[in-house]
C-alpha cells in the first residue's frame, strides 16, 4: 500500500476534509434572531458585540450573548466584571448541569442584556464546539431561550477548525468584524469562506462586515466590491470605545461627548438593520494569490 492510500477521505457533510461534529436536532435555537460575530483576533468583536447587544436592548429587545473564549471577557463590559465560565461551572458539578441554577451561569448586565461566558477547554486539549454545544443545550434545559429576542455569539479570532465555526450552526446570519487593513481582510475572507462551507447545510448566511477602528475604509470597500459583500457599518478610531473598555462600560454608559453620541447612533442603526433582516450574502472569497495582489503592496 502507498502511503497515499493510508491518507483517509475525509468528506464530511461540510465539504471536502470536514470531520466535524454536527448539531442535534434538540439544541436548535429557536424563536430568537441568531448573530454570529467573527473576525481577526483582536479586532475589537467583544467591543462590537456587547455595544451592540446594548444597542438591540434599547430597542426594547431581549438578548443574550454568548462569549466563545477561553479568555471569557466578552461580557465584562456589560456587566462590568469578569463572570465564571459555563465549562468550569460544569466542572465544579462533575458535569450534572441539574444541579445548577440559572444565576450560577448567567448574569443580568447593562440594560437587562443576559450575559453568559461559555469559556473553552484547557489549551491544546479540546474542541471549542463541544464548549458551544454544552452552553447552548444548558440554556435550553433551563428555558433561557424561551424569551429570547436576539442572541449574539462573540466568537473568538479567525476560524481556524470546525470547533470555532460550531456557532454557525445556530446562527441566522454572519457578521464580521474588520479593518480597513490586509491581515484583518485576510482574516474576513477566510471567514467567509467558513460560513460559505457551513450554509450547505445550515441556515446562517452572512450579513456583512463592519469596518472598526478605521478611518478609512476603501480597503475594504474594494475587497466587498471584488467578492459580492456588503459593509454594512463603520465605527472609527475614536478614544472614546478604548476608554470605554478600560472603565468596564458600554459606549451607551459613558458621558454625552461627540463621538461617544455618533458611536452609539451608527450601533442603533446596525442593530435595526440586523433585526428587520439583511439579504443572505453568498460572497466568493479569494484565493491567497488574488487577495494578495488585490491588497498587496507593489
Amino acid at each position: 500500500m502507498s502511503p497515499r492510500d493510508e491518507i483517509p477521505a475525509l468528506r464530511g457533510q461540510d465539504g471536502e476534509g470536514s470531520v466535524q461534529v454536527h448539531q442535534d436536532a434538540d439544541a436548535r435555537i429557536e424563536g430568537a434572531k441568531v448573530f454570529s460575530v467573527y473576525g481577526k483576533g483582536g479586532i475589537g468583536k467583544s467591543t462590537t458585540s456587547s455595544n451592540l447587544s446594548a444597542a438591540f436592548s434599547k430597542l426594547g429587545h431581549r438578548v443574550l450573548q454568548i462569549g466563545c473564549d477561553p479568555k471569557h471577557d466578552s461580557t465584562f463590559t456589560l456587566t462590568g466584571h469578569l463572570q465564571p465560565t459555563v465549562i468550569d461551572i460544569l466542572k465544579e458539578v462533575d458535569f450534572h448541569p441539574e444541579e445548577l441554577r440559572p444565576e450560577d451561569f448567567v448574569t443580568v448586565g447593562y440594560n437587562g442584556v443576559m450575559c453568559v461566558e461559555a469559556g473553552g477547554p484547557p489549551a491544546g486539549t479540546g474542541c471549542g464546539g463541544y464548549v458551544v454545544g454544552q452552553t447552548v443545550k444548558l440554556l435550553k434545559q433551563h428555558h433561557l431561550l424561551e424569551d429570547t429576542d436576539v442572541v449574539i455569539f462573540d466568537v473568538l479570532g479567525d476560524v481556524v477548525c470546525g470547533g470555532f465555526a460550531a456557532p454557525l450552526q445556530h446562527a441566522d446570519r454572519a457578521v464580521i468584524v474588520t479593518a480597513n487593513d490586509f491581515d484583518s481582510i485576510y482574516a474576513m475572507n477566510r471567514i467567509i469562506a467558513a460560513v460559505q462551507a457551513k450554509s450547505a447545510n445550515y441556515k446562517v448566511r452572512l450579513a456583512g462586515c463592519i469596518a472598526n477602528r478605521s478611518k478609512d475604509t476603501d480597503e475594504v470597500d474594494r475587497y466587498c466590491d471584488v467578492v459580492g459583500f456588503n459593509r454594512i457599518a463603520h465605527m472609527p478610531d475614536v478614544d472614546a470605545i478604548r476608554r470605554s473598555r478600560l472603565k468596564k462600560k458600554t459606549l451607551f454608559e459613558m458621558d454625552d461627548d461627540e463621538d461617544v453620541v455618533r458611536c452609539r447612533a451608527e450601533y442603533m442603526r446596525l442593530a435595526k438593520t440586523l433585526y428587520d433582516g439583511t439579504e443572505g450574502l453568498a460572497p466568493a472569497p479569494l484565493p491567497d494569490r488574488e487577495i494578495f495582489e488585490l491588497l498587496g503592496f507593489d
